[in-house]
C-alpha cells in the first residue's frame, strides 16, 4: 500500500508518495519552482491565495505521482501538513472571501496583547498556556474590526490545512490541535475557548466540527478525485501543522525529546507532558500530534521567524548567481564570529521571543575595506543559530532539556556553517535524519487509517544521516561572538 502526504508551506507545497511497506519514498514533487509569492500591501502585512496553494499541490503531486508506477488504486490515504496560525474564510459555497493572512503577518498584534490584558495574564497563560499574541483568533479579531462586511459574510473560519482537506472532502474540519495553535482551546476545560471567542465577538457556528489528528477526516469527493488523479473515496487521514508535524517526522513523541528545523523560519520543538509556562509568554506552547484529555503532550517551541527567508535574502543580494551549497562554502571562508560583522535576523515581522516586537533586521560591525560576501554570508548564518540560541535558553527556564536535537537533513541544516555553530552555542548534540515534512505527512496517514499499529513500526526505516557535535576547541570564539550578538539586540541591557 502507498500513503500520499502533503506539506503546505510559505515557499511552496511539497509531495511525497511513500511506500507502506519498505518505508521508503517513491515519488516527491515540489511547486513553485520558484518561492512563492507573499503579499504584503503594507509593512508587517504578508497574505497568501488560497487557490494558488490548490494549484501549486496539484503540480506538485503529479510530478510525484509520475516518478513512480504506482496505481492510483493502490494509495490508501492522503495526511496534510500545513503553515500553522494562518485564516483562511470562506461562505456558505466554500468560496474563499479574502486571501490568507498567513502566520508571519504581524498586523493582529494589538488585538492579542489587548486580550492578553482584558482576560488577565494569569488566565491566558493558566488556560490558553500562551497569551492570545498574533495567532489565528487574533487575526480574524482583526478581520471583523476593519473587514466587517467580509466577517458577516463568514461561513467557516480554518487554517490553511483545513482549507485544502476542504478541497477535497468538500467538508470543513479542524482538530484540538489545530484550536491550540490559534489560541482558541482551553486546557483547563478541555474545550473551547469561550471567554476568548466572546472578546474577539467570534461566534462559535463559524468554527469548523472536530475530527481527530490520526483517522478518518472526510474522503475525497469525485470532483477532487478527477482533479488529483486519484481515487474518488480515498479518506484523509491525518492533518497537523508544520512544526508539531516535524516533530512526528523525526520521531518526537514523547516527553524530554526535541525537534528542529530551519526552513523559512526556524523552530525548536520540545515535548512536554507538564504544563509549566514562560511568564512573558515568549515561547509557544501547543497540543502536540498524540495529545488528549488524559494524555498530556505538549509541543514548547520557540520561533524566529525570518531563517531561510533570511539567508535567501542574503544569496541574492550577495552572491545571486550562486547554488546553496556554494553559498555555504564561501560563508565558510570567513573565520567564527564573521570579523566582527553581527547579522539580527528579524526582518520577517512581529518575533514572539522578543515579546512581539517588531526590531527588524540589521547588520552590525560592518567595515567596507575590510568585509566581503563571505563575512556576511558567515554572519547571516551565525545570527540564525544564535537566535536558535536565545530562544532555547528561554525554553530551558521551562524545564525543558535541548541537550539532544532531531532534525531533517535539509535547509539550513545543509549548511555546516549554521548546525556547528549551534550545536557549539547550545552544547548540543545535533543528530540529522533523512525525512521532511511530507514524509511525517505520509506516516501520519499511514497511521491515521491503521496500516501501521504504533509508531514503533512507522518509525523503524527512519534514517540517521549525520551527528553533530559541538565544536570544544572553539566553544570560547562562538561565545564571543554570541555576546556581541547579545549586545546588538539588547544594547542598553
Amino acid at each position: 500500500m502507498f500513503f500520499i502526504g502533503i506539506d503546505l508551506g510559505s515557499s511552496s507545497v511539497k509531495v511525497s508518495v511513500l511506500d507502506g511497506h519498505s518505508g521508503q519514498v517513491v515519488g516527491s514533487g515540489s511547486a513553485p519552482q520558484q518561492e512563492a509569492p507573499i503579499m504584503a500591501l503594507r509593512n508587517g502585512w504578508a497574505e497568501q491565495a488560497p487557490e494558488d496553494w490548490w494549484s501549486y499541490m496539484k503540480q506538485a503531486l503529479q510530478e510525484a505521482l509520475c516518478q513512480t508506477l504506482v496505481d492510483k488504486h493502490d494509495i490508501q490515504a492522503v495526511g496534510i501538513t500545513y503553515q500553522m496560525h494562518g485564516l483562511v474564510l470562506v461562505d456558505r459555497d466554500q468560496q474563499v472571501l479574502r486571501p490568507s493572512i498567513i502566520w508571519c503577518d504581524s498586523r493582529a498584534v494589538p488585538y492579542g496583547e489587548q486580550a492578553f490584558e482584558t482576560l488577565g495574564h494569569d488566565y491566558c497563560l493558566h488556560h490558553l498556556l500562551n497569551s492570545p499574541g498574533n495567532f489565528t483568533a487574533a487575526k480574524l479579531a482583526w478581520v471583523r474590526a476593519h473587514e466587517p462586511a467580509i466577517f458577516d459574510k463568514t461561513y467557516k473560519f480554518m487554517l490553511p490545512g483545513d482549507y485544502l482537506a476542504m478541497r477535497m472532502t468538500g467538508e470543513v474540519h479542524t482538530t484540538v490541535p489545530g484550536l491550540s495553535e490559534g489560541m482558541l482551546w482551553d486546557f483547563q476545560e478541555n474545550a473551547l475557548s469561550g471567554a476568548l471567542m466572546r472578546h474577539f465577538g467570534i461566534p462559535g457556528e463559524m468554527v469548523a466540527d472536530l475530527v481527530p489528528t490520526f483517522g478518518e477526516q472526510g474522503f475525497l469527493t469525485e470532483k477532487a478525485a478527477a482533479e488529483l488523479g486519484l481515487s474518488a473515496g480515498m479518506p484523509v487521514c491525518y492533518r497537523a501543522g508544520d512544526q508539531p508535524n516535524n516533530a512526528l517526522s523525526l520521531n518526537v513523541l514523547n516527553p524530554g525529546e526535541v525537534a528542529a528545523t530551519a526552513g523559512t523560519s526556524g523552530v525548536v520543538y520540545g515535548i512536554n507532558d507538564q504544563v509549566c509556562t514562560d511568564p512573558r509568554s515568549r515561547i509557544n506552547i501547543f497540543a502536540h500530534v498524540n495529545h488528549s484529555a488524559s494524555a498530556t503532550r505538549l509541543g514548547v517551541m520557540h520561533c524566529t521567524n525570518g531563517v531561510g527567508i533570511q539567508n535567501a535574502w542574503m544569496k541574492r543580494m550577495v552572491a545571486p548567481e550562486l547554488t546553496y551549497e556554494q553559498f555555504n562554502e564561501l560563508a565558510a571562508q570567513a573565520p567564527i564570529g564573521s570579523d566582527g560583522v553581527t547579522v539580527l535576523p528579524f526582518g520577517n515581522g512581529a518575533e514572539r521571543i522578543l515579546e512581539n516586537r517588531q526590531v527588524g533586521a540589521s547588520i552590525h560591525g560592518l567595515n567596507f575595506n575590510n568585509h566581503n560576501a563571505s563575512t556576511l554570508a558567515r554572519a547571516a548564518q551565525e545570527g540564525v543559530a544564535f537566535s536558535f540560541k536565545y530562544g532555547m535558553d528561554i525554553m530551558h527556564d521551562t524545564g525543558m532539556n535541548t541537550r539532544i536535537i532531531r532534525a531533517g537533513h535539509a535547509n539550513m541544516f545543509l549548511s555546516p556553517i549554521f548546525r556547528t555553530t549551534l550545536a557549539t552555542i547550545a552544547d548540543a548534540t545535533i543528530e540529522l535524519y533523512d525525512t521532511n515534512g511530507s514524509v511525517g505527512a505520509a506516516i501520519g496517514a499511514a497511521l491515521g487509517c491503521g496500516y501501521y499499529h504504533s509508531p514503533a513500526e512507522a518509525f523503524a526505516p527512519l534514517r540517521k544521516m549525520a551527528v553533530v557535535e559541538p565544536d570544544i576547541d572553539k566553544k570560547e570564539c562562538y561565545a564571543d561572538a554570541y555576546r556581541r550578538w547579545m549586545n546588538c539586540l539588547n544594547p542598553h541591557s
